[in-house]
C-alpha cells in the first residue's frame, strides 16, 4: 500500500533539484503535431514505441530512464512531452500513439467518459497523495466562515477535498456518492459558507497564495517551495482500493497485452524507476508496481462500472 509521507520535508529541496525542462522536450502546441511514430498495430519488427508524457518531473524523468532501459533491449521510444492533460488521452484513443502516461485511473474514466475516448490502463507506476492545504491557517478548525478553498476542476479530483472537509465535520455530503464522483452538486450542508474556487489540476498549489487554504497534490506543494509541516492541513486517508488515484500509463483496448506494452512495463517497473521515485523528493512519491498487464483489467473493470 502507498506510504503517505509528511516527515523529512524541510531540506529536500536543497538536496533535491526538480529538472522540469530538457532540450528535447515539445510545448503542448508544438506536441499537436503528430509525427505518427510507432503507431498502436503496427507490425511485429516495429520496434518503435510512442508515448506522449506530461512535462513534469515524475512523468518526465522516470520516461527518460524508460528510455534507456528499453534502448538495451532494442526498443527505441520515441518520446513527446506537453504541458495540458487532453490531448494525451485523444491521441492515444485514435491510434496516433501507442501509450501515454500522465494521469491516475480515475481521471482517465471521467475522461473517457465525457469525451467518447476509449483508452485503458495497461499498469501502475505511481501513487499520487494529496491533501487540504494552507499558507494561511493552522488547522481545518480554524477556517473562518466564508472561506475561499480551492479544488481541481476535473471530476475525477473534484470531489477529493470536498470529502476531506466532510470527514471533518465541516460539511454534509451525499454519502451515496463515490469519493471519485463527488461534487459541489453532492454538498447537503455548508454551514461555514465556503466558497469553492475550481482551477485547474497542475495549478492547485500555485494558487495556494490567493486561497484561504486549497487541495492540491503532496509533490506539487513541494515542487512549489512550500514546507509540507508548515502547510498541511489534512492529508487524504490511504485508500483500500488504490487503483483510482493510482498513476497509470494508457494504451488503446486491445493493446494491453502486446510486446510493445509488456515492454514498457518492464521498464516503467523497473529497479532503475523504482530508484528514482524512492529518491525524488525523499519518497514522499510512491512508486507501485500493485497493478500490471495480468492483474488490472479486473479491478478497471469493477471501478468502469460503478
Amino acid at each position: 500500500m502507498p506510504r503517505m509521507l509528511r516527515r523529512k520535508m524541510n531540506n529536500m529541496l536543497n538536496t533535491h533539484q526538480i529538472r522540469y525542462r530538457r532540450g528535447f522536450a515539445l510545448s503542448a502546441s508544438v506536441g499537436l503535431v503528430m509525427t505518427g511514430c510507432g503507431l498502436a498495430g503496427a507490425d511485429d519488427e516495429d520496434k518503435t514505441i510512442s508515448i506522449i508524457v506530461t512535462e513534469s518531473a515524475p512523468y518526465q524523468e522516470p520516461t527518460e530512464i524508460v528510455k534507456d532501459v528499453l534502448a538495451e533491449d532494442g526498443w527505441t521510444l520515441d518520446t513527446t512531452y506537453v504541458t495540458d492533460i487532453i490531448q494525451p488521452n485523444n491521441v492515444v484513443s485514435e491510434g496516433e500513439y501507442d501509450a501515454n502516461y500522465f494521469q491516475n485511473a480515475a481521471y482517465l474514466r471521467q475522461f473517457n467518459a465525457d469525451n467518447d475516448t476509449d483508452v485503458a490502463p495497461a499498469f501502475s507506476v505511481y501513487y499520487a497523495p494529496s491533501g487540504i492545504f494552507s499558507l494561511k491557517h493552522d488547522s481545518l478548525e480554524d477556517l473562518p466562515d466564508g472561506a475561499q478553498i480551492s479544488l481541481p476542476v476535473d471530476t475525477a479530483n473534484n470531489g477529493r477535498g470536498i470529502k476531506i472537509l466532510a470527514d471533518a465535520g465541516l460539511l454534509e455530503v451525499d454519502e451515496s456518492v463515490p469519493v471519485t464522483e463527488l461534487s459541489q452538486a453532492d454538498i447537503t450542508a455548508n454551514p461555514h459558507d465556503f466558497e469553492f474556487v475550481e482551477v485547474d489540476q497542475q495549478s492547485t498549489a500555485q494558487t495556494l497564495p490567493d486561497v484561504d487554504a486549497g487541495f492540491s497534490f503532496t509533490r506539487l506543494v513541494v515542487e512549489a517551495d512550500y514546507d509540507l509541516d508548515e502547510v498541511t492541513l489534512e492529508l487524504e486517508p490511504e485508500l483500500e482500493d488504490t487503483l483510482p488515484y493510482s498513476i497509470v500509463v494508457g494504451v488503446q483496448p486491445g493493446q494491453q497485452d502486446t510486446e510493445k506494452t509488456r515492454a514498457l512495463q518492464e521498464a516503467y517497473q523497473s529497479e532503475e524507476v523504482e530508484a528514482w521515485f524512492d529518491e525524488y523528493l525523499e519518497g514522499s512519491v510512491e512508486f507501485t508496481d500493485e497493478y500490471t498487464i495480468d492483474n488490472i483489467d479486473e479491478p478497471w473493470e469493477t471501478f468502469v462500472a460503478e
